[in-house]
C-alpha cells in the first residue's frame, strides 16, 4: 500500500517519539487550523447531534454555491474528495482516459478498478514540470479519451493551468475533464479556479476537499461541481441518505462564508511559502520548482544522498519530510515539504543547511 504521508502514531511508536513533538512537513494540511467561527458554531449547535441532518444540505450547499460562484443544484456531496473520485470514475465509466503525470495515485488506482485503459502524459523535470496547453489539447483530440484527469494545481509539483486554459481545453475537445481542486484555495481563485465553467460546460467535473486549505481532514467533507445532468443524477441515485455528518454540515454553512479566515490563510501561506522556497534556493545540493500548492517539491540534484536517506536524517531530528520516490515518473532524489508555521520552517531550513553543508 502506498502511503499519502507519513503516519504519526507508526512513527511516535518506532522512534519513540511523542506524536506532539513531530514536525510533521509530509502532511499538507494548512497549519493555521480550523475557522474560530465555524468551531464557535459547532460549539454552539453541538446538541443538533441528536437530530437527523438535513438531508438535503439547503444550508450547506448555498454556502458552497456562493463560495464557488456556481449553482446550488449542481453541487454533489461526499466523504472526502477521493470518495467524489472514485463514485465519478465507477459512474462515467471511461474506457480511455489520460492522467498527467507525476501526480496523486488514486486516480489510477481507481481507473484500474474499472480496467480502464490509460494513457499517461508526463510532465518533464527539465521543462519545470509545466505543460503546454496546446499540446495537451492536440493529445486529447487525437486520442479522442472519454475522460482527461487534471490535479490543479498539481500534487507534488505545484503546476497549475489557470481557467482561461481549462476552458481553452473544455471548448476545443469532447473529452470529459476532471479537476481536483484541493490545493486550488492556496493560489489565486478568481485566476486558476474553474468552479465558475461549471455551470456553463457539461463535461466538466471539479472536485474539492475541505481537509487541505480548512484543516478539517477529521469532518471527511468535500464536494464535486457538475452540471451534466445524466451523471449527476446516477451519482446522487448511488448516494446514502444523510451521507454528510451533522458535524461537517454546520461547520461547512459558516466556513465557507469566512473570509476573514480565508484570506488569512491565503496570505499566511503565501508568505511562509515565499520564505522557503527563497531559502531552498540557497542550497546549492537542492533544484527547488516553483510551487502554487502549500507544498515545494525538491530535487537533490547533487545526488550526494537520496530523500530517503535525507528523510532518515531528519526524522532523528523529529521532522518528517515526503520522500517522493512513490510518485511515478519521480526518482529517488526527489522530496517534499509542506508549509508549515513560521517557527517550524525556519527549522527545517536550518535542519537541511546543516545536513548538506556536513556531506
Amino acid at each position: 500500500m502506498i502511503n499519502h504521508g507519513a503516519n504519526l502514531h507508526e512513527l511516535s511508536k518506532e522512534y519513540g517519539f511523542l506524536k506532539e513533538e513531530i514536525l510533521d512537513f509530509s502532511s499538507n494540511i494548512n497549519p493555521l487550523g480550523i475557522s474560530k467561527l465555524a468551531k464557535e458554531y459547532l460549539i454552539e449547535n453541538i446538541d443538533l447531534v441528536s437530530i437527523y441532518p438535513d438531508p438535503n444540505y439547503t444550508k450547506l450547499k448555498n454556502s458552497i454555491s456562493n463560495y464557488c460562484e456556481c449553482e446550488s443544484e449542481n453541487i454533489i456531496l461526499g466523504s472526502g474528495a477521493t470518495e467524489l473520485i472514485s463514485s465519478f470514475i465507477k459512474t462515467l465509466n471511461p474506457k480511455k482516459s489520460l492522467i498527467l503525470y507525476p501526480t496523486y495515485s488514486e486516480y489510477e488506482n481507481e481507473l484500474n478498478k474499472i480496467d480502464c485503459s490509460i494513457n499517461k502524459l508526463i510532465a518533464k523535470k527539465e521543462n519545470e514540470f509545466k505543460i503546454d496547453i496546446d499540446d495537451l489539447i492536440k493529445n486529447i483530440k487525437e486520442n479522442n479519451y472519454d475522460l482527461v484527469i487534471i490535479c490543479n494545481p498539481n500534487n507534488p509539483t505545484g503546476f497549475v493551468f489557470d481557467n482561461i486554459q481549462i476552458e481553452k481545453i473544455l471548448k476545443n475537445t469532447n473529452s470529459f475533464v476532471m479537476i481536483d481542486e484541493t490545493y486550488i484555495e492556496f493560489t489565486d481563485t478568481k485566476t486558476f479556479s474553474s468552479t465558475n465553467l461549471v455551470d456553463k460546460y457539461d463535461k466538466l467535473f471539479v472536485i474539492r476537499g475541505t481537509s487541505k486549505f480548512f484543516s478539517t481532514p477529521g469532518i471527511r467533507l468535500g464536494y464535486g461541481l457538475l452540471s451534466n445532468e445524466c451523471i449527476k443524477e446516477k451519482i446522487n441515485l448511488k448516494t446514502d441518505l444523510w451521507n454528510i455528518n451533522i458535524f461537517a454540515s454546520i461547520m461547512g454553512e459558516v466556513m465557507f462564508n469566512d473570509f476573514n479566515y480565508i484570506n488569512k490563510v491565503f496570505e499566511f501561506i503565501k508568505k511562509e511559502r515565499n520564505y522557503l522556497i527563497n531559502n531552498l534556493f540557497t542550497i546549492n545540493d537542492l533544484k527547488v520548482y516553483n510551487s502554487n500548492g502549500n507544498f515545494i517539491l525538491c530535487e537533490i540534484k547533487s545526488k550526494k544522498i537520496t530523500a530517503n536517506i535525507l528523510r532518515e536524517k531528519l526524522i532523528k531530528e523529529k521532522i518528517i519530510i515526503r520522500d517522493c520516490s512513490s510518485f511515478y515518473a519521480l526518482d529517488e532524489f526527489f522530496f517534499r515539504v509542506c508549509i508549515s508555521n513560521e517557527y517550524n520552517n525556519r527549522l527545517l531550513i536550518k535542519n537541511l543547511t546543516c545536513i548538506f553543508n556536513s556531506i
